[in-house]
């Protein structure tokens, strides 16, 4: 892979789910309105779905602000998050099934600290995927994309179109693939000794 960058108090009215402003592609919000919040706002995962749960007066205005603050800090939240091995292999478990029919089944998952040039790896011939330990601390739909990318390769080893038409079932492919780029990019900038940010 080194090629590729990796409640219900009151029920007014729902906005109906639509994609993120923040670019999120086809990964989908909610906006619960309620009666009986004042001024609190709130946000959780629900699946593949965000959902924001915001006091009925606001504006269309102020919906769209706080979907972004809050989406912004759950990704903080989920960020700070870092699964262990038992965990990453759940997870594969549950993405195989929700991706692809539960039909890619590694023996074993697990993070590696070896791997500083590809995000992740597999071996379809012993089942096993490895994921770099950079990848601890990324936002949760950056590891599932990675997870996805590997599981994609115990079904079709190389990278021609039957394997991204598999990857095209994941709505946060693009977004994860920019995010992945970004850090690289970042990488290679150069470091200026004794340069202080302001």
């Amino acid at each position: 892979m080194s090629a590729d960058p990796l409640h219900r108090a009151g029920a007014p009215p729902r906005t109906p789910t639509n994609p993120s402003p923040r670019g999120s592609g086809k990964s989908a919000v909610e906006v619960r309105r309620s009666t009986r919040r004042r001024r609190t706002v709130s946000a959780y995962r629900e699946g593949d779905r965000t959902v924001v749960l915001i006091p009925a007066r606001m504006s269309a205005a102020e919906e769209q602000r706080w979907v972004g603050v809050m989406l912004d800090k759950l990704a903080a939240q989920e960020s700070k998050r870092v699964l262990g091995d038992t965990e990453l292999a759940e997870r594969a478990e549950r993405l195989s099934g929700q991706y692809f029919d539960g039909r890619a089944r590694p023996a074993s998952v697990r993070w590696v600290t070896n791997q500083n040039t590809r995000w992740g790896s597999c071996t379809p011939s012993e089942g096993s995927i490895r994921l770099s330990h950079r990848l601890q601390g990324m936002p949760e739909y950056v590891v599932d994309y990675v997870l996805l990318h590997e599981l994609a390769h115990l079904l079709v080893p190389g990278h021609g179109p039957r394997f991204w038409r598999l990857l095209d079932a994941y709505p946060r492919t693009e977004r994860a693939r920019g995010y992945l780029e970004g850090v690289v990019a970042a990488d290679r900038l150069p470091h200026v000794p004794g340069a202080r940010s302001e």
